[in-house]
């Protein structure tokens, strides 16, 4: 059985609570990723995605009185998780039935650990298509 541990992004990019959007755009940019798990003391407190920022570009554009967003006024704070032990089978079938980009891996006290992306499960699909092409190229060689 495979396990999120296995396939998830340990290297991830993380937004503090209390840096603001700017900061958020220029990480979703720069790293060319779509979420951005919000940290407090490096636990999960919340998440961004790239949808979340650009609505709150649009309404915030509209008052130019309106004072810098910060991450806290935007993020998700209720976020589903997995843990790394989770099945692979389990987190994929929590995305699709949620139609969430990504999963963001926590330990038992809320670490963020990883995050499982729509991206890896892409990448993960290529190699096992590609690992079935080669075992049928060697099927119909040694037919």
């Amino acid at each position: 059985m495979q396990i999120v541990g296995e396939l998830m992004t340990r290297e991830v990019v993380a937004l503090k609570e209390t840096q603001n959007l700017g900061k958020a755009e220029e990480l979703l940019r720069l790293h060319r990723i779509r979420h951005l798990p919000v940290v407090r003391q490096g636990k999960l407190v919340g998440l961004i995605s790239h949808r979340d920022l650009l609505r709150a570009a649009a309404t915030h554009a509209t008052d130019p009185a309106a004072q810098p967003l910060w991450a806290a006024d935007i993020m998700t704070r209720d976020v589903t998780t997995v843990t790394p032990e989770a099945s692979l089978r389990d987190a994929v079938v929590l995305m699709l039935r949620n139609k969430f980009g990504c999963l963001p891996v926590v330990g038992q006290d809320g670490a963020l650990l990883g995050i499982v992306t729509e991206a890896d499960l892409v990448r993960y699909a290529q190699h096992l298509i590609e690992d079935k092409d080669r075992r049928e190229l060697a099927r119909e060689f040694n037919a």
